[in-house]
C-alpha cells in the first residue's frame, strides 16, 4: 500500500507539472523550497474551489460578512494574540551535517533524516516572517507577514458591528494568503511557506457553543462532499485536551489519507472568547441592553490542501483498453475546463470555422471552455481526460449537413450525437 501511494504521489506531481497545474517556484533559478507557482489549470481549479466556498459560506447566507484584511498588520495584533510569544515549532540541528528539522517530524526520534547522526537539543523557532516597514530599520519598524487570516477578522469585529449592527449569531468570512517560515516544508503543496486559507469566525453566546459546533461540523462535511473530496479518505480526530491550542476548548481535525500519510486537511475549533478578550472587544446586545464578549466557532480550510485532496481524490486509471488511460474525475462544477471544442480535422477550414462558432457560444456561456485542435482526435481525448475535462465536443462533416455534434463523456468514454443548439442545456443538466 505504501509503495502504491508513493507512486500515486509521483503521478500526481508529474501530471501537475506536465499539464500546467502547478510548477516549482522560481524553477529557472533552481527553485525555492516551500514555494510553488500555479499554472493556468491550477489557478482555475483553485478559483473554482474558492468560488464554491464563498458561494456556500458567505454569499449564500444572511448572517455572514466577507472581509479582506491586510496581510501586514500592526505588530501589537500579534503580541495580543500570543503569536509573538508562542507561535513556534521545536527546531533541532544535526550534529554532523548541520541540517535543521522540526523535532516532531523526524522519521526516527533523535536522529537526522539525512545522515542518521544524532541531533542536538530542541530550540523553539518562531515561524512568523519578520520584515521592516518604513525607511528606518530598528525595533520599532519590525512587522510580520500574517501567519493566519483569523486575526484580520477579529480586529475588524468592531467595524462590522458599527457598520451593519448584526445580531448574534453572525460570522465573518475571509479568503487570503498567510505565511509561515516552515523549518522543513515538504510533501508537495501540503506544507509550504506561502499558502492560502478560507476561514470563518462565527460569533455566538457562550451557552450556544455546543449547538453551533455541531452545526458547523455538518456544514463542513456537506461542502467537502459537494466539491468531490473522497470521503472514504476523510477521518475525524478529536484533539486531546493536552494537545489543544492555547485558545481552544475543543477542536476537531478533519484528516485526509494523502499518499504520504494521514494528515490534517481542515479544522474546526471552539476558540471561546479568547481572541476578542485579548483585543478588548465587546458586543452591545441591543435586545437585552447588556454587554458581553462573544465566543467564537472557527471552521478553517486550506486552499492548497483542498487542491491536493481533490487531485488525489480524482486521479483514476482506466485499464479497460490496450493501454492505461489516466484521468481526473473532477466534478464538472470544479473542473478547470468544462468542455473542449475540436474540429475533427484542423486543416479543413469549413470544420474549423464551424467549430470556432460553437466554441465562441460555449465560451460566452460557461467561460471555462478550451479550444483543442492539436494532434489527432485520440490524443486530444487523452489530453483532455488527463486534465479532467468532463466533455469533448467534436465538429465533423456530419455537423455541416445536419447540425449535430459528437459529445464524449470523460469517465465512460461514451460518445453520442446531439444537436448544436442543445449543447448548452445538455451541459447545464449534467452540471446541476
Amino acid at each position: 500500500m505504501q509503495e502504491k501511494d508513493e507512486k500515486l504521489m509521483e503521478k500526481v506531481i508529474s501530471l501537475c507539472k506536465r499539464r500546467g497545474f502547478i510548477y516549482p517556484g522560481s524553477e529557472i533559478y533552481g527553485g525555492l523550497a516551500g514555494t510553488w507557482d500555479y499554472g493556468p489549470l491550477g489557478v482555475s481549479l483553485k478559483n473554482n474551489i474558492k468560488n464554491s466556498w464563498w458561494k456556500k459560506f458567505v454569499d449564500g447566507r444572511e448572517d455572514m460578512y466577507g472581509v479582506d484584511a491586510a496581510i501586514i498588520m500592526n505588530p501589537s495584533v500579534w503580541k495580543a494574540s500570543g503569536h509573538v510569544d508562542t507561535f513556534s515549532d521545536p527546531l533541532v540541528e544535526c550534529t554532523k551535517c548541520k541540517r535543521r528539522f522540526r523535532e516532531d517530524q523526524l522519521k526516527e526520534k533523535g536522529k537526522c533524516d539525512d545522515c542518521g547522526s544524532p541531533v542536538g537539543e530542541a530550540k523553539q523557532f518562531n515561524m512568523m516572517f519578520r520584515t521592516q516597514i518604513g525607511a528606518v530599520e530598528d525595533s520599532s519598524s519590525t512587522v510580520y507577514l500574517r501567519p493566519e487570516t483569523a486575526q484580520g477578522m477579529f480586529v475588524n469585529f468592531k467595524n462590522i458591528v458599527d457598520s451593519f449592527h448584526p445580531k448574534l449569531p453572525f460570522g465573518m468570512g475571509q479568503i487570503g494568503k498567510a505565511f509561515r517560515n516552515e523549518i522543513t516544508p515538504r510533501d508537495f503543496i501540503f506544507r509550504v511557506r506561502e499558502f492560502e486559507q478560507m476561514e470563518i469566525e462565527y460569533f455566538i453566546k457562550e451557552e450556544w457553543w455546543e449547538k453551533y459546533f455541531e452545526y458547523w461540523h455538518d456544514e463542513m462535511i456537506e461542502w467537502m462532499e459537494s466539491i468531490g473530496v473522497d470521503m472514504n479518505r476523510v477521518h475525524e480526530l478529536e484533539v486531546e485536551k493536552e494537545d489543544l491550542a492555547h485558545y481552544s476548548k475543543r477542536t476537531i481535525d478533519f484528516e485526509f489519507d494523502f499518499p504520504f500519510g494521514r494528515k490534517e486537511l481542515y479544522g474546526l475549533a471552539y476558540r471561546t472568547d479568547f481572541d476578542l478578550s485579548k483585543h478588548n472587544l465587546i458586543y452591545q446586545d441591543e435586545e437585552t441592553n447588556s454587554k458581553l464578549v462573544p465566543h467564537v466557532i472557527e471552521p478553517t480550510f486550506g486552499v492548497d490542501r483542498s487542491v491536493l485532496a481533490l487531485l488525489v481524490s480524482s486521479y483514476k486509471e482506466d485499464e479497460s483498453g490496450e493501454e492505461s488511460r489516466p484521468y481526473l474525475s473532477f466534478k464538472p462544477s470544479i473542473a478547470p475546463v468544462i468542455c473542449a471544442i475540436s474540429p475533427l480535422l484542423k486543416n479543413k477550414p469549413e470544420l474549423r470555422d464551424y467549430a470556432r462558432v460553437v466554441y465562441g457560444n460555449l465560451k460566452n456561456e460557461f467561460g471555462r471552455v478550451m479550444w483543442d485542435d492539436n494532434g489527432n482526435i485520440g490524443k486530444r481525448y487523452r489530453r483532455q481526460d488527463e486534465i479532467g475535462t468532463p466533455w469533448c465536443i467534436v465538429i465533423d462533416f456530419d455537423t455541416l449537413t445536419d447540425g449535430s455534434v459528437t459529445i464524449r463523456d470523460r469517465d465512460t468514454g461514451k460518445q453520442e450525437r446531439i444537436k448544436k443548439e442543445d449543447i448548452i442545456e445538455y451541459i447545464k443538466e449534467r452540471m446541476n
